[in-house]
């Protein structure tokens, strides 16, 4: 129809004041919006990380105690979180005032040098935050959900100590619904295993720092008596005669690889990292990071594993003022706002590799059946500086006076505390395959 005959049949001054209204509408619409926005909710968008640990009103942060959180309702549908659009490493740590869902208290499989609380740590400001990706939601962890899944399964965590740390957190949200019964453990107890007889599910934690066999000399406190011997291309049987029995792993490495080593390749050492006593080339960690990391992947990329398997990136420390042989310390309280602090230069040098290496077994793992999946916890792990046990790693480490000497730990995480938040992100990507 011509614009010429409708204006016959509907006069145009009719049509301007229309419009005239549906604009007025439109504008006191958007003003009513936008006022009644509370002032708390711009606030902290403005600002996700203050420089203060942030208060609600009744109650303070401060004054809330460690509560159990009821376990979330099980639900039959599947999360609309897409997992090919939402980054779950990209977020901020918001403030929490329910807390964790567990606590030292109610969970008995926290190991002592990571019992924050009952070690006397006194602040306990660190437990009220939690993890939200800027583009979707992630919901919290459903312990009867993630059971009901894992029904006749088996998971195994493979690496060093951070990979203990991580299983106890998981193994104590778990504990809401059914508590595990320890069926192994190796003559140290860095290996173990559990089972939930209910659902048939058994969780393994495999003590592999390097992925790569090696001879370690160290004792109980980690002082080394010679140099690690590596070798980069033999993988460690405690998880590679097993690996095929798992359904989903996590698999992880780093830290260990900045220790004084021999390394080995073909039966032959071709160098090592830090041994002036020996006769031999300079290799350098990251040359055989590389290489292990290399050839674990390689493994992994082309096996005829089915299940799923994740590689979580190393985490940085939080040592300040040294190192953990220096006098460094991690006193922080609150989470750090992103890009206020950076990674380590030799974190940063890890991983990178990782990353490298991650990238390029995920390509061959896809054309190979294999569901390999980045577990990216360094960027969220690096803005909470204040979830380490550092002087609390031991039982009331100033009993006898605020001046003793105390051996601090920046590096692994306190329970409850901030890992909790990774089991969120496993529980989404399990779910969404």
């Amino acid at each position: 129809m011509r614009i010429d005959n409708l204006k016959h049949k509907f006069p145009y001054k009719y049509i301007k004041l229309l419009l005239t209204f549906f604009f007025f509408g439109l504008a006191v619409r958007f003003l009513f919006f936008h006022h009644s926005l509370p002032l708390q909710i711009s606030t902290l968008l403005e600002s996700p990380f203050p420089d203060k640990t942030t208060e609600p009103e009744n109650p303070t942060v401060s004054q809330l105690v460690p509560q159990e959180l009821p376990v979330p309702k099980h639900e039959d549908q599947v999360s609309q979180t897409d997992t090919e659009k939402c980054d779950y490493f990209n977020g901020d740590w918001v403030p929490n005032p329910f807390g964790p869902v567990y606590t030292n208290e109610s969970c008995n499989l926290i190991e002592a040098h990571q019992n924050c609380l009952k070690n006397g740590r006194p602040d306990t400001d660190f437990l009220y935050w939690k993890w939200v990706p800027r583009d979707c939601e992630l919901p919290q962890f459903d312990p009867q959900r993630f059971l009901n899944m894992m029904r006749n399964k088996v998971w195994a965590l493979i690496g060093d100590s951070i990979s203990r740390n991580h299983v106890q957190s998981l193994l104590c949200i778990l504990s809401k619904v059914e508590q595990a019964a320890l069926v192994y453990h190796d003559e140290e107890y860095k290996s173990k295993s559990w089972l939930f007889p209910s659902y048939n599910f058994s969780m393994s934690v495999i003590w592999s720092p390097f992925l790569v066999e090696a001879a370690i000399f160290e004792d109980i406190n980690g002082i080394s008596s010679a140099e690690v011997e590596l070798y980069l291309d033999k993988l460690d049987n405690k998880w590679k005669d097993q690996y095929l029995n798992f359904d989903y792993i996590i698999i992880s490495t780093g830290k260990w690889f900045l220790k004084s080593a021999i390394y080995h390749e073909n039966d032959t050492i071709i160098g090592c990292h830090e041994c002036p006593k020996r006769n031999l080339t300079e290799k350098g960690f990251d040359f055989a990071y590389r290489e292990a990391l290399k050839f674990v992947m390689n493994f992994i990329a082309s096996s005829n594993h089915r299940g799923l398997i994740f590689f979580r990136t190393s985490t940085p420390d939080h040592f300040e003022n040294g190192e953990w042989f220096s006098g460094g310390t991690c006193n922080r309280t609150a989470p750090v706002k992103e890009g206020e602090m950076e990674m380590k230069y030799l974190s940063k040098i890890l991983r990178d590799i990782e990353l490298e290496e991650f990238a390029k077994a995920a390509s061959e793992a896809s054309r190979n059946g294999v569901n390999l999946k980045l577990l990216d916890v360094a960027p969220l792990s690096l803005l909470r500086p204040d979830g380490h046990p550092g002087p609390y790693r031991q039982f009331h480490p100033f009993a006898n006076g605020p001046n003793d000497k105390v051996q601090k730990d920046c590096l692994h995480w306190c329970l409850p505390g901030p890992i909790d938040s990774w089991n969120d992100i496993i529980m989404e990507m399990v779910v969404n395959g």
